[in-house]
């Protein structure tokens, strides 16, 4: 039985150190993205990473730094048409008890009302979406 979850939630993503993050659960984003101020590239161990510096609340300059290894590297078309080579990378997401690996894309989304969209790719076969409901699991502390 799938996950029922609202349009919009809070959730985590605790190998990159952000406790809660308000996300806006896309369906029509295949892939979920990130939002993402500043990147910068490197190299550990032979394999390429990334570290991320992420405001994850809304009008707060409060900003996280976190690394992750890039796993791809994609031309996404965002809902304006336009086209933005951006960097994936896979981390596990966690929602209402539950935590799955999920893979999205970083770009800086500053003029957007979310730091982040959970895409269909994400919740497929896992998750229900109630266009109606917000906020099903809380706000995560």
């Amino acid at each position: 039985m799938p996950m029922l979850i609202g349009w919009r939630e809070w959730l985590a993503l605790p190998n990159l150190g952000i406790a809660r993050i308000k996300a806006k659960v896309d369906t029509g984003a295949r892939t979920s993205c990130l939002h993402a101020h500043h990147l910068e590239r490197f190299t550990e161990q032979g394999t390429p990473w990334v570290r991320i510096w992420v405001h994850p609340l809304q009008k707060t300059t409060q900003s996280i730094c976190c690394a992750a290894p890039i796993v791809d590297e994609r031309v996404v078309t965002d809902s304006g048409g336009h086209q933005e080579r951006r960097l994936v990378i896979q981390t596990p997401v966690s929602i209402g008890g539950e935590s799955w690996p999920i893979e999205m894309t970083l770009t800086n989304r500053d003029t957007m009302k979310f730091r982040m969209l959970l895409g269909r790719t994400a919740i497929a076969g896992r998750c229900a979406v109630d266009p109606g409901k917000s906020f099903i699991y809380g706000k995560l502390r």
